[in-house]
C-alpha cells in the first residue's frame, strides 16, 4: 500500500503506478514457486523463503520503476510509446542490469563463510533477484505497451525556477560542501559506535514470541532450574582403552565442574559399550549469553591437559556449542567478505564512471551506511530500545548471519542509486565541458543538474525499499526482523544521507578532479554502456548519412586520441561498396589509426560519427570487427585475409599495403578475396606512397581508389585513377 501510495505520487497516473507493483509480484512468485520446487531436491531453511520474499519485492518495484520513470519522460517529451519504451528499456534497462549484477555478485558471496545453509539463503536470494532483473526488462517494456499515451499522466506541476526542492537541497549542501561532509560523518559515526556492542548467536526457543508454547517452556525452565538448562554442552571423548570408564568418567566431571561458568555436571557416564564417555554440563548462564561461549573455550583449552591426565581425546558439541562456532565462524568471514565487496565495487564503479574519485567516495559512503545501520539494530536489539514499539521479544544477541547479509544485500541497493545519480552528474559534466570547458564552475553545474534531474526516481524508489523492509521489522519472522531492521536503516541512510547529500558536497568538493583517472589505467579497463548512451547515440543519428549516401564507411568530424596526444582531426569520408580508399599521412600511426578505427579495433573520439557496414561506432564495435578482416606487417597476409577470402567479411583493411617484400603475397591475398567474395568486397589501405598502394589495387582488379591525406593541418581528399 505504502509503495503504490508513492507510486501514485511519482507517477501522477494510476495505471502507471500498478505497472511496477504487478511486475515485482509476478517475478516474486516465480522465484517463491521455485524455491518450493527446490525442496524437491535439497533442504532449504524456513528463512530462506522469507528473504528471498523480501528482497525480490523490493528489488522487483525498483527496477520496474526505473524503467517506467524513463519511459515516462520521453512519453511527455513527445516520443511515440513505442519508441519511449525501446529507448527506457536501452538506457535505464542497463542500469538495472548493472545494479542486479552486484546484488547477484554479492548475494553469492554469502558462500565465503562457507556454511551450507547461509550459501543456501544466498543462492535462493540471488535467484530471486535474477528473475526480478529479467521480468523488469521483458515484461515492463511489454506492459508499458497497453498503456499507451496514459504513461504521460497528469503533467507536472511547473515549479519556478531554482525553487524545487531538489534544487534548494542541493544548492545548499554544494554552497557549503565542508560542512556537509564534516556533519554527516560525525553524525553517522555516532550513530555507528553502538555497533561495537552487538551480539551474535544463532536464534533458539527464547527468541520466539512470548505467546509460543516454546517459548514459555524456555522461560519456564529458565525461571526454575537456571539459564544453563536451555543449553547444555557435550563433552565426549573415546574411553576404549579404560580399564576403568565409570572411575575414569567420575574424575574427569570433577575436574569439568572446577572450571567457572559451570553450575553442574548433570551427567558423566561412559556408553552400553564403554567405548565412548559423555559429559552433559549445565553452563550458569543461557545459551545465548558471552559467559556461555567463554565456558566453550575454556572447556577446549583444557583439550591438552585432560589428554595428558585422562588419556581423553575430548571434543566440546551439543547444539549450543555448534551455534557458538557458526557464529564465530561468520565473524571470521566479515573481513574477507568486506573486502570482497567493497573491493568489487570500487572496481565496478572506476569502470563505470573513469574514475577514482567517485568510487572511492562510493565505498567509503556504503561502508557508512552498514556501521550505522549495524548501530541502530544494536540500539533496539541490545539496549532495547523502541523494542516494545518494534515487537522484539527479546533482546540480546541478533541471529548471526545478520551482518554478512545485510551487507552483501546493501551493497548492491548502494550501488544501484549511485550509478542513478552519479551517471547523470557525469553525463551533464561531459556536455558541459565540451562547450564550456572542463573547469570546476562546469563541475559543480552539473553536479546540481545531474542530482535535479535523478532525486525524484531515486526517492520514490529508495522510500518504497525502506516501506518493504520496514514492514517486516513488527510483523517479520524473529530471524528476519534484524536483518530487515539493518537494510530498512541502511537504505534510508544510503540513499538520503549518504548518496543525496554526501555524494554532492564531496563531488562539489572535488570539482573536475572527480573524473580524473592515470591514463594508463584508462587503457587496460573495459567500458560498459551502463546509462545505454550507445542506444540514444543510435537513434540520433538513426538517419546519418543520409538514404541518398549508400556507403559502406562513413565518417565526419572523426578525431582519434591515443593517450593525451590527438593524432587524428576532422576526418570526413565515405566509401561506397566494392570501391577502394587508401590512407596516408605524415605520421604514420594517424594513417593507421585511422585504419583500426575503420576496424572496430580501436574507439574513435566521443565526438565523432563513424559508420561501417550499417553499425555506429563505437557502439557497435563487436558487429563491425566481424565484418572487417584486419592485415598487419609482419603477420602472413594471406592467413590474416582468410576471412575475406571465405566470403565471411565485407571490409578488408590493410595496413603498409606499400611495403615491397610482402607486395606478392598481398597481391595474391586481394585477388582470391575478390573473387571469394559473395558481394564487392571494400578495401581500405594505408600507405606512406599512395602510389604504389593504387598500384596494388589496380593490380588486384579494382578500377580505382580515393586517397584520404591525414596531416596534421587537416584533411584532404582527391581522386586517383589507377
Amino acid at each position: 500500500l505504502i509503495a503504490l501510495i508513492v507510486l501514485i505520487v511519482t507517477f501522477r497516473a494510476f495505471v502507471m503506478a500498478g505497472l511496477p507493483l504487478a511486475v515485482a509480484l509476478i517475478g516474486v512468485g516465480v522465484s517463491l514457486l521455485g524455491i518450493v520446487a527446490a525442496t524437491a531436491f535439497t533442504d532449504v531453511s524456513a528463512t530462506t523463503p522469507l528473504l528471498a520474499l523480501m528482497l525480490g519485492l523490493a528489488v522487483g518495484i525498483d527496477y520496474a520503476l526505473f524503467i517506467a520513470a524513463r519511459h515516462q519522460d520521453q512519453v511527455r517529451d513527445g516520443v511515440a510509446p513505442e519508441d519511449a519504451a525501446a529507448r527506457a528499456t536501452g538506457t535505464a534497462g542497463s542500469a538495472v542490469v548493472f545494479a542486479g549484477v552486484t546484488v547477484l555478485i554479492a548475494l553469492i558471496g554469502l558462500g565465503f563463510a562457507g556454511i551450507p545453509f547461509l550459501t543456501t539463503m544466498g543462492i535462493a536470494a540471488a535467484v530471486a533477484v535474477a528473475v526480478a532483473v529479467a521480468i523488469a526488462i521483458t515484461l515492463t517494456p511489454a506492459l508499458l505497451g497497453f498503456v499507451k499515451h496514459r504513461a504521460s499522466g497528469r503533467p507536472p506541476r511547473r515549479e519556478t525556477k531554482g525553487k524545487g526542492f531538489a534544487k534548494r537541497w542541493v544548492g545548499m549542501v554544494t554552497k557549503h560542501p565542508i560542512v556537509t561532509t564534516i556533519a554527516v560523518v560525525i553524525g553517522l559515526g555516532v550513530i555507528a559506535l553502538p555497533a561495537t556492542q552487538l551480539g551474535l548467536a544463532l536464534p533458539n526457543a527464547g527468541s520466539l514470541p512470548k505467546d509460543s508454547e516454546a517459548r514459555q517452556a524456555y522461560d519456564l525452565t529458565g525461571e526454575h532450574f537456571g539459564e544453563g538448562f536451555n543449553g547444555p554442552l557435550i563433552l565426549t571423548g573415546s574411553i576404549i582403552t579404560s580399564d576403568d570408564p565409570v572411575g575414569l568418567m567420575e574424575d574427569l566431571a570433577e575436574a569439568v565442574e572446577d572450571i567457572d561458568g559451570v553450575k553442574e555436571v548433570a551427567m558423566a557416564t561412559p556408553n552400553e559399550t564403554a567405548d565412548t564417555g559423555i559429559v552433559q554440563i549445565i553452563p550458569e548462564a543461557g545459551p545465548s549469553d558471552p559467559e556461555t561461549t567463554e565456558v566453550v573455550h575454556e572447556l577446549r583449552a583444557h583439550h591438552d591437559e585432560w589428554l595428558d591426565e585422562f588419556g581423553i581425546d575430548l571434543t566440546v558439541t551439543g547444539f549450543t556449542a555448534v551455534a557458538i562456532d557458526v557464529s564465530a565462524k561468520l565473524g571470521q568471514a566479515l573481513l574477507p567478505f568486506g573486502i570482497f565487496v567493497v573491493g568489487l565495487s570500487f572496481v565496478l564503479l572506476m569502470i563505470v564512471f573513469r574514475s577514482i574519485w567517485v568510487p572511492l567516495k562510493a565505498a567509503a559512503g556504503y561502508l557508512l551506511s552498514i556501521v550505522a545501520a549495524f548501530g541502530v539494530v544494536a540500539m533496539v536489539f541490545e539496549f532495547g530500545w523502541g523494542a516494545d514499539l518494534l515487537q522484539v521479544s527479546k533482546t540480546g544477541p541478533v541471529i548471526a548471519f545478520m551482518p554478512i547479509v545485510v551487507m552483501g544485500v546493501l551493497f548492491g541497493l548502494a550501488m544501484d542509486y549511485e550509478v542513478f545519480l552519479v551517471s547523470r552528474m557525469r553525463e551533464d559534466y561531459v556536455h558541459g565541458s565540451r562547450k564550456r570547458g572542463a573547469t570546476h564552475e562546469v563541475a559543480v553545474d552539473s553536479v546540481k543538474s545531474g542530482y535535479a534531474a535523478s532525486a525524484r526516481v531515486v526517492t520514490a524508489a529508495a522510500v518504497i525499499m525502506f516501506a518493504v523492509f520496514a514492514a517486516f521489522v513488527p510483523e517479520g519472522d524473529i530471524n528476519i526482523k534484524p536483518i530487515a531492521l539493518a537494510l530498512a536503516v541502511g537504505i534510508a541512510v544510503d540513499a538520503f544521507v549518504i548518496r543525496m547529500t554526501l555524494v554532492p558536497a564531496i563531488m562539489a568538493l572535488l570539482g573536475k578532479h572527480a573524473w580524473w583517472m592515470p591514463a594508463w589505467l584508462e587503457k587496460r579497463l573495459p567500458h560498459f554502456d551502463i546509462e545505454g548512451e550507445a542506444v540514444e547515440r543510435e537513434d540520433q543519428l538513426a538517419h546519418w548519412p543520409s538514404s541518398e549516401e549508400p556507403s559502406v564507411i562513413a565518417a565526419d568530424d572523426l578525431a582519434i586520441t591515443i593517450g593525451d596526444e590527438r593524432l587524428v582531426s576532422d576526418v570526413s569520408m565515405r566509401v561506397a561498396r566494392g570501391d577502394a580508399l587508401v590512407v596516408t599521412s605524415h605520421d604514420p600511426r594517424a594513417a593507421r589509426s585511422v585504419l583500426l578505427a575503420v576496424a572496430g579495433r580501436i574507439a574513435p573520439d566521443e565526438d565523432s560519427r563513424l559508420r561501417v557496414a550499417g553499425h555506429l561506432l563505437p557502439g557497435r564495435g563487436s558487429a563491425v570487427r566481424s565484418h572487417v578482416a584486419v592485415s598487419l606487417p609482419g603477420a602472413d597476409r594471406s592467413a590474416s585475409l582468410l576471412d575475406a577470402a571465405d566470403g565471411r567479411a565485407r571490409i578488408v583493411a590493410i595496413d603498409s599495403a606499400d611495403l615491397p617484400a610482402e607486395r606478392s603475397d598481398m597481391l595474391a591475398a586481394l585477388r582470391h578475396a575478390r573473387d571469394a567474395a559473395k558481394d564487392p568486397l571494400t578495401v581500405i589501405l594505408t600507405a606512406a606512397d599512395p602510389d604504389a598502394a593504387t598500384d596494388l589495387l589496380a593490380d588486384a582488379g579494382w578500377l580505382g581508389a580515393s586517397v584520404l591525406d591525414v596531416t596534421p593541418a587537416g584533411v584532404a581528399v582527391s581522386e586517383v585513377i589507377a
